[in-house]
């Protein structure tokens, strides 16, 4: 005769109200055998507060008490050990009533795997026996309804956070996040106070304690630095309300931010440029890029020709000094070859002078298409473009020419157009004069989008004709190498040392 084991359940009671249990969460309190639930020292349990209206006389209570709240502690094996040896232990007296076949109703206070103890007897105990757990309210949820304001509308992000998290930490996440939630508060709250301050989020936030409890007070996040703040306790920034129209443009507050998206792939644009297109009443760019970036309820779009940059710098700096808060959106790094010389030299302009302006960089498409086969530019390199547009086609050979002979890697920008079909063959010829014909050269088209492709050719094989506006070459030195891949590619690194430099370490 096979031996019946009792059945383990993990049961959400949700945040604090016990008519926020749900029907079966009651029903299975009622019937278990065993009711477990976790203190601290004091013996206060508020999961078996909320349950109580539901358990029954006789039932078995396994009061489960933690060691150490705090990582002060004498054990050998400091807080971590403790607190382990503790979980260990407990499943153990779990186990005991679970092979005598009772069931066990494991309580845990918001949702049994959100932030809670009942994960750890879940580790230690579901491959021995039957689990079964029942979801519950969070406080999050709850705080919310407390508050009664969304937390997110539309297609914002929220971050739950736990406060035990550096103030950097913190601070990185709340400024890169559209509405947050931070728990575990108690003698964190000081730290989680700095970060929300310093992430320009303090305003804005919410401090509620004991959601939907009798004892739920509601302050904001400021107001509570002052009080004794408890571990139940949450930080709320909701997101913003996506119909809520943006402030009122005040003359003479307004900026320009001039921003680089990276070279194409959502990954490669930096939370300090999402933050900036977030945060703008205005965005001005080219078309194409400007279709890379989300949009916004009451964020206006002023897209124009990718050929028109002083006007689009003019637009940008007017809309900023009647009090807009632009964002000038450039692609790959707004500095290489985009709108930041553009706008700063249209900013350099009288009219202009009193407006603030500030660039923020982006991932460059040298730095995307060399990173696709190794290190390329690994030692000294130049940019160079090869559009004659704003510069006669004499300087750039004589800077290809210069750069060639001084054996140094060259990064290609704007090496064809429809328009302009012969160049790319010219700086061959060019760079061949000082450079052999097995000279690597990386050819990298729309990295980071959906049609990228790379591939690696030596420079005396270079087909101008495969070559086009979306395309990034990256021509070696002396010291770029080539080295096979298993996976059939080609590494390319161009070495930091020179040969007679380290022969003569040697």
């Amino acid at each position: 005769m096979s031996q019946s084991y009792g059945k383990l359940w993990g049961l959400g009671l949700g945040p604090g109200d016990p008519e926020l249990v749900t029907v079966k969460a009651a029903r299975v309190i009622s019937e278990a055998d065993v009711i477990a639930f976790h203190s601290a020292r004091h013996g206060k349990s508020i999961s078996r507060g909320i349950a109580a209206p539901y358990m029954r006389e006789g039932q078995i209570e396994e009061h489960l008490v933690y060691p150490v709240t705090t990582e002060t502690t004498d054990h050998p094996g400091g807080y971590q050990g403790a607190i382990d040896h503790f979980y260990a232990e407990s499943a153990e007296r779990l186990a005991v009533h679970l092979e005598a076949g009772r069931s066990v109703a494991l309580l845990a206070a918001g949702d049994p795997l959100f932030y809670s103890s009942y994960m750890h007897m879940h580790k230690r105990l579901t491959d021995r026996f039957e689990t079964e757990i029942v979801p519950g309210i969070t406080s999050v949820s709850a705080a919310s309804a407390a508050l009664g304001t969304p937390l997110v509308e539309g297609e914002q992000v929220l971050t739950i956070l736990p406060g035990t998290l550096p103030a950097d930490e913190l601070t990185r996440r709340l400024r890169d996040t559209d509405a947050a939630a931070i728990l575990k508060l108690g003698r964190t709250y000081p730290t989680v106070h700095q970060a929300l301050r310093d992430s320009g989020r303090l305003a804005d936030a919410h401090y509620v304690e004991r959601a939907s409890s009798k004892a739920q007070r509601v302050l904001g996040a400021d107001e509570a630095i002052d009080e004794k703040v408890p571990y139940f306790a949450i930080t709320v920034v909701p997101g913003r309300d996506p119909q809520q129209p943006r402030e009122e443009l005040e003359p003479g507050k307004g900026e320009v931010t001039v921003v680089g998206l990276g070279p194409g792939a959502a990954d490669w644009t930096t939370p300090e440029v999402r933050r900036a297109l977030a945060e703008a009443t205005d965005l001005v760019g080219y078309v194409t890029y400007l279709n890379r970036v989300p949009e916004r309820p009451g964020q206006r779009r002023h897209a124009s020709d990718n050929r028109v940059e002083a006007e689009r710098a003019a637009m940008a700096l007017d809309l900023a000094k009647r009090g807009a808060r632009v964002a000038v959106v450039s692609s790959g790094d707004p500095g290489v070859f985009a709108m930041a010389a553009a706008v700063l030299e249209v900013a350099a302009q009288d009219e202009w002078r009193d407006v603030p302006v500030r660039v923020l960089p982006g991932v460059t498409a040298a730095n995307a298409v060399a990173s696709r086969v190794g290190a390329p530019l690994g030692h000294d390199y130049a940019v160079i473009s090869l559009s004659d547009r704003l510069k006669p086609w004499d300087v750039v050979a004589q800077r290809l020419s210069a750069v060639a002979a001084a054996d140094m890697a060259i990064a290609i920008y704007n090496p064809a157009s429809k328009t302009r079909t012969w160049q790319v063959a010219a700086m061959r010829d060019l760079i061949l004069e000082h450079r052999g014909s097995e000279t690597p050269v990386v050819l990298g088209r729309d990295v980071g989008g959906p049609t990228e492709s790379v591939q690696v050719v030596s420079l005396g094989d270079l087909d101008p004709d495969v070559v086009d506006m979306r395309t990034l070459l990256i021509i070696g030195s002396s010291t770029t190498a080539i080295v096979p891949s298993i996976d059939g590619s080609s590494r390319v690194f161009t070495s930091r040392s020179y040969p007679d430099r380290a022969e003569a370490r040697n």
